[in-house]
């Protein structure tokens, strides 16, 4: 049973069993895979915060022919949004974490989802404005999946923040020329038309509704 190391996003971490925990994670190379990370519930020293969501590290696994789920040996987080975020950023962790998990089919590589995910983790890490942010990323991994649709009842402004963004860097998105209406209006846009697709709304997008609302 050969060891594979590889650069990955974890994306959600359940309880499994009495000590284990069963993580979902984003290869940069082997597409999304499932795998039980042993006594992870008993031992915080073996994995500690490496298995919290959006963390990204080197983790190492094995995987056997015919089994759905690898199990995994170590995590080596190397960067996380857990650690330089506000309060409001935090609330979009799992929001990220859960559409990369709905897009991201078992086993498919995909390094460009893999590359947007890693680079969501870098700007909230750095403090770019959440936001636009937000925005930023819904745009891309619906381009990334190919079902974006122009949606010509968008202000000209909603319209111009989307062309900017297609050539800026996730670090660059707190500099683009956008209000909080533009943002607020590409935000139901955005919402609308991933919940046509994936034909559900997201536990997370009720999260951040109700947490909106609260403020």
């Amino acid at each position: 049973m050969p060891l594979y190391t590889t650069d990955a996003l974890i994306l959600r971490s359940y309880a499994l069993g009495e000590s284990d925990r069963l993580v979902v994670f984003l290869t940069r190379d082997r597409g999304k895979k499932r795998g039980v990370a042993k006594n992870a519930r008993q031992s915080r020293r073996r994995f500690g915060g490496a298995l919290e969501p959006l963390t990204c590290g080197r983790v190492g696994y094995m995987e056997r022919e015919r089994r759905d789920l690898v199990r995994i040996d170590y995590v080596e987080p190397t960067r996380s949004p857990l650690s330089a975020t506000d309060g409001e950023a935090l609330g979009y962790v799992g929001y990220f974490a859960e559409l990369i998990d709905e897009w991201a089919p078992e086993s498919d590589p995909n390094e460009s989802l893999f590359r947007l995910g890693a680079s969501m983790v870098e700007a909230m890490a750095t403090g770019v404005p959440i936001d636009p942010l937000a925005r930023y990323f819904e745009h891309w991994l619906m381009r990334l999946q190919g079902v974006y649709e122009p949606d010509d009842r968008l202000s000209p402004e909603a319209r111009a923040f989307l062309g900017a963004a297609r050539t800026a860097s996730p670090l660059m998105v707190g500099g683009l020329p956008a209000s909080a209406r533009v943002l607020r209006e590409l935000e139901g846009a955005h919402r609308e038309l991933i919940a046509r697709h994936l034909e559900k709304d997201l536990k997370s997008a009720r999260v951040l509704r109700e947490m909106k609302s609260r403020s």
